[in-house]
Parts: C-alpha cells; structure tokens; sequence
C-alpha cells in the first residue's frame, strides 16, 4: 500500500491524499460504508459503485468469521470474489464486535473467548488467529487486534487494557510479518490507538503503535458516548502524534458534522453506520440539515429529497413519495434512504476534498457545519 499526500490546508490540519492498494486508488479523505457481513445494508454493489461512488467498504472479522465462515470465504477466493466488489476492503479486527457481547465473552492477556451471538458456541480470538482469519478474508487493509474500552472508564482500567492493546499488536504484527497473503495481492495492517479520554494514555499508545512503522494507523475508542468536544479534542492530540506521511483512520465516526470536524483535525478515513441505519429509520441527511421523512410535514411535500434538486441519487425522488414508502412499510423506502445518505456522506469527503486543494477548506467548513447540524 502506497499513500501520497497532495495537499494540506493553512489553517487547519486537514489535507488530502492518495492511496494505493491492489484493487483501486482511495483519494482522501474518504468515508468508507460498512458492510459487516459482507454487504452495506439495502445496497447493491452495482450503486455501491456507480452511483454512490464508494470507493473502499468495510467488512467485519468477527461476522464474517461466524457466517459464513472462512472455508467458504476462502474457497470463493476471499471476500472481493465472494461479494464481487472489486474494490478496496477494510476488515475490522471484530474486537468492537467482542467488546459489545459483555455478558457473553472473557477477555485475558492471551486474547478473547465468547459465544456467538447467532447459536451460542463458543469461540476465541487471539492477536495470532484473529490475523490468520483476516488473511482468509482477504481485506487489502487489516485491523489489529485490540480492546475497546467503555465510556466512561477508569484511569486504571484503560491503562491496563491500553497495554494490552499494546502486547497483542506486537503478536499481531510478528504474525503477520511471519504469515503471508492467500490470494496473490499484498494486505496492510493497521494498529488502533486506545487509552480512553485520558490525553497521558493516547500520547502513550499513538507513540508506540507509530513505532512499528506499519502502513497506516487507527483511532480507536472513541464516539462510544464521550461528548464531541472530548472526542476532538483526544483525536486532534494524536493526529499532531501519529506521522503525516501515513493515513489515519478514525473508526465509527460519525455524524456530517464530525465528518468535517475530524477532518479538520487531520483525519484521512472514516466509518460509521449511521447513514444506513439512519436512513432505514427514515432519517435523511441534506445539505441544510437533517429530515425526519415520516413526519407529516412532508406528506405534500412535492420537492427533491435535497432542495437544491440534487437527490444524491439517480432517480429524484421527492419527499412525499419517500415518505409514502416509510408508512407503507415498503422496502424500497430503506432503499432509497439508504443510497442517499451514502452518497450524501461521499459527497460530502469529496467536497472536503476539493475545499482543502483550493486552498479555502476553513471558511467552507465554518459555513456548512452550522447548516449541517440543522434539524428540518
């Protein structure tokens, strides 16, 4: 994997990038949908690509691993040929995934034991295994294998788990230094920065995770319910750590305006799944803010979903009819919904894009994030 900077912004630390992999270039900063199973909820791939412009999606080690399972991912020849997406592909390490079953997993220093979610059997994921099931998955980019911690937390508590974060990476990174790609293309490796709100832990973990030089480096363990301001003000600290010359990934982040926000700071790549699960709860993200389609303020509604015309998707669907497809409970409603946010999302990185080339990204995103932020 290859990134080439092309462009910072005077005033803020946004800048824009490239990135290389073996399935296609990346230009950032980018939002990247997630498909957990393998699929972004109510999309084809063909939209995926076509008209949402995604340019990397996310798949999920731990869903992934549990269904439908790694023989026959790695017998369709891994999850590009399984899916036919013949694009770039993020895998999550499935530690968010883990952390979230609580009452159902146990973690230790040699890893995670816990039980599916789907029938109750019992499983574990270690540093070394958890990077062999990302091999057969075949992502271009891989996560490391880490404990997200809760908010809030204890000082103590994040430490620990922090260093432990710090223990499993360097497994992760021997095993995968040692193993070797299945499919004939090479796969990068990224750590996670961990360490809580606590600015002390963060400095700590960015410094060692950039000290293993490996092709990028993820922000992890934040929009877990801490206040934006906090989740800034930790994530400007370890862009200004982590080196300029490889992409830094804030993961699960989050709404238009934190789109923006963390750009500012330096981010080069985000996800999250709130413009699809948003948008099959018929909530719709524009331009002058955020629309509650089922609302009977829309039902005579004749206009496009965006009011300047542009839908963000192929067809212009106006909000009435949208709105009659949210109460009559047709799927297409999801559908819809759905496409437009992702592309309004992807739209929105690529504006970034352009504003921190030309040079005015601050006084754009000074003026949009007011309107994003709105409630219509």
């Amino acid at each position: 994997m290859k990134f080439t900077l092309t462009a910072t912004d005077t005033s803020s630390s946004a800048r824009a990038g490239i990135i290389e992999t073996a399935h296609g270039q990346i230009e950032t900063p980018i939002f990247m949908p997630v498909g957990t199973a393998g699929s972004v909820k109510a999309i084809h791939q063909k939209d995926l690509a076509e008209d949402i412009k995604a340019q990397i999606i996310l798949g999920n080690t731990y869903h992934l691993y549990l269904r439908p399972g790694l023989d026959i991912l790695q017998e369709a020849g891994g999850l590009h040929r399984f899916n036919g997406w013949n694009h770039p592909i993020l895998t999550d390490s499935g530690g968010y995934q883990v952390y979230s079953l609580k009452t159902i997993r146990k973690i230790n220093e040699d890893g995670v034991v816990f039980h599916s979610h789907i029938d109750g059997s019992k499983h574990i994921f270690t540093p070394e295994n958890n990077v062999d099931i990302q091999r057969r998955i075949g992502a271009d980019i891989m996560m490391a294998f880490d404990e997200c911690t809760p908010f809030p937390c204890e000082y103590r508590y994040a430490k620990k788990s922090m260093e432990m974060t710090h223990q499993w990476l360097r497994r992760c990174v021997q095993r995968f230094t040692e193993s070797e790609a299945l499919y004939g293309y090479p796969q990068s490796l990224f750590p996670i920065v961990q360490g809580s709100t606590f600015p002390d832990l963060r400095k700590i973990s960015a410094e060692t995770i950039a000290s293993h030089d490996m092709d990028g480096n993820a922000i992890g363990g934040l929009s877990v319910g801490e206040p934006a301001g906090l989740m800034y003000e930790i994530t400007g600290l370890v862009c200004s750590i982590l080196p300029a010359h490889k992409p830094r990934y804030l993961m699960g982040v989050g709404t238009p305006a934190n789109i923006i926000e963390s750009i500012a700071l330096g981010v080069d790549m985000l996800d999250c799944v709130m413009p699809t699960r948003n948008g099959r709860n018929g909530w719709l993200f524009t331009k002058n803010g955020r629309i509650n389609i089922r609302n009977e303020k829309w039902k005579n509604d004749f206009s496009p979903i965006d009011e300047d015309g542009n839908s963000f998707v192929d067809i212009h669907y106006t909000k009435a009819y949208l709105r009659h497809l949210f109460v009559s409970n047709e799927i297409l409603a999801s559908m819809i919904a759905s496409q437009h946010n992702l592309a309004f999302y992807l739209w929105l990185v690529k504006k970034a894009r352009k504003h921190i080339i030309a040079g005015d990204f601050s006084s754009w995103k000074n003026t949009i994030i007011p309107r994003l932020e709105n409630k219509l």
